[in-house]
């Protein structure tokens, strides 16, 4: 099975087969690096969040120079090769799950942001650290990890749509509209008006924010674990930024629809009135993944009219009638993990991102699985991670210089390690 870099650039060919979101995916990422100092204004790239607006204040990467824009894939293999073996285990690399199988092949960890913030801390040797995955990934590790350790991405370009919905600002702003209505004084319980739980998609000031203020940061493995942490200890949730994680965890716990309201961040009250608001028990913020967003009930009911008995996985950043839709839903490990416990050649039909489920049909080939979307649409922000970004940071460490390091000022790492480490307590 090509990889999913290798199907998009062979769709750009005349004749191409594979259908693509945007024939802009087999450009280099630094034409759009150089396209946005052009402009003067960031965007996400292409791929699914390319219409997705980008905040003032998201990262721009420099240019790369045009040795690595100019090498081939397998010049590229071998200088990352190369570099490797020279840094030895001063320098560690982390791959998340969605990143293209040409950088995935040089980590030496692979998991989703939480397994690899996780196994960074394994590693106390490393002078480095070289996460392949978007900006807050990066500043979770940098959290985590020594404080003499550099945490570096390859491309600084390489943020998230998601963790953009909801900023610090919006954020304590919503929060002092919701102490104004409930007040702070816990009910005969113990138990106090509102708690935050943010997702790990978002920024270190929001896991900062959440630590200051009693809450937790959760995944998508343990999204229902935290909602019962908080539950003992609030009478209701703020929950950011990622709604549909937050409805479906909720609801499969047996939270009503009519006690999740959308918390809109620019409008009073999140558009909402105060009766509302005073009968939730978690406050939805209207962020979303755009790559899950892409999921769709009629791409389920073809699969199924396709493949009889096809076994539908779903991801929880996926719209609830998607997940309605499934036969189940689980983070990217439970995905993974699912496919593998197979005993049975079985059809899978996926909904989560392209790269995985690629990577998954090519891992096991005795079962047949597919991505639900059609369309080979790989999150914007990964895609900007490529081989020659890689290529340059290692070379970089090689001859004493440490590019693109991510650093989380202390004041935000001290409380946002708080609700990390209440994460970190609240296991499935």
């Amino acid at each position: 099975m090509t990889s999913v870099a290798t199907a998009i650039s062979l769709s750009a060919r005349p004749g191409g087969a594979t259908s693509t979101c945007s024939p802009d995916l087999a450009k280099g990422p630094w034409e759009f690096d150089a396209g946005e100092a052009l402009r003067g204004a960031p965007a996400y790239g292409p791929g699914a969040s390319s219409g997705d607006h980008a905040p003032s204040s998201t990262p721009r990467q420099g240019q790369l120079p045009q040795e690595y824009k100019d090498a081939t894939e397998a010049e590229l293999h071998e200088r990352i090769t190369a570099a490797k073996e020279k840094l030895g285990n001063r320098v560690v690399v982390m791959g998340h799950f969605y990143q293209r199988d040409e950088v995935v092949q040089h980590a030496d960890f692979v998991g989703d942001s939480f397994q690899l913030a996780n196994a960074a801390l394994t590693r106390p040797d490393a002078e480095a650290i070289v996460f392949c995955g978007v900006h807050f990934m990066a500043e979770t590790a940098d959290i985590l990890s020594r404080e003499d350790q550099a945490v570096i991405l390859p491309n600084l370009a390489a943020g998230c749509s998601m963790a953009d919905m909801a900023d610090i600002d919006s954020v304590e702003q919503a929060w002092a509209q919701l102490e104004d209505l409930f007040g702070t004084e816990p009910d005969a319980d113990g138990r106090v008006p509102v708690i935050p739980v943010t997702y790990m998609n978002s920024s270190a000031a929001l896991k900062g924010f959440c630590g200051e203020h009693g809450g937790i940061v959760c995944t998508s493995s343990n999204a229902g674990t935290v909602l019962e942490w908080a539950f003992e200890r609030a009478q209701r949730v703020l929950f950011f930024p990622d709604q549909h994680l937050g409805r479906n965890t909720a609801k499969a716990m047996g939270v009503p629809l009519e006690q999740m309201p959308m918390w809109s961040p620019r409008k009073p009250l999140g558009g909402n009135d105060a009766a509302t608001l005073q009968d939730s028990r978690v406050i939805l913020w209207h962020g979303f993944c755009s790559v899950h967003k892409r999921f769709n009930v009629a791409q389920i009911e073809k699969a199924r009219a396709e493949y009889p008995g096809v076994r539908v996985i779903v991801h929880p950043e996926c719209p609830m009638e998607v997940v309605d839709a499934a036969d189940e839903f689980g983070s990217t490990d439970y995905i993974r993990k699912a496919i593998a416990a197979a005993t049975e050649p079985t059809v899978f039909a996926i909904g989560t991102e392209v790269n995985l489920v690629n990577r998954l049909g090519a891992q096991y080939p005795q079962h047949t699985v597919f991505c639900l979307d059609p369309v080979i649409c790989p999150c914007s922000t990964m895609y900007r991670i490529h081989p020659g970004y890689l290529a340059w940071v290692l070379e970089g460490l090689v001859e004493g210089e440490v590019r693109n390091r991510i650093e989380v000022p202390p004041a935000v790492a001290t409380t946002a390690r708080v609700a990390l480490e209440r994460m970190l307590a609240a296991r499935p």
